[in-house]
């Protein structure tokens, strides 16, 4: 069985949040945690020990933000994340 990967919004809000099941969440929080560790890696490979993630490419800080979002919501309605990864 193939998994399919759940379309988000650029732009995310809490009725987009709202509007969706709790398995939904959780795929979201997991694909977009997948985002932000790609970007973070390859920030931190180019500057070393200069990392700091509020100063890096917006980008980086972007996929932090909506990773954080969905993540708080998926905390905040009890649930697990399940890393794919």
């Amino acid at each position: 069985m193939q998994e399919t990967v759940m379309q988000i919004p650029e732009r995310l809000n809490a009725r987009w949040i709202d509007s969706i099941s709790d398995a939904q969440l959780v795929s979201a929080e997991d694909q977009l945690h997948t985002e932000f560790v790609t970007y973070e890696r390859a920030e931190k490979q180019r500057r070393g020990s200069r990392y700091e993630l509020l100063r890096g490419p917006t980008t980086l800080v972007n996929a932090w933000l909506r990773w954080l979002l969905v993540s708080n919501a998926t905390r905040s309605r009890g649930l697990l994340a399940i890393r794919g990864h």
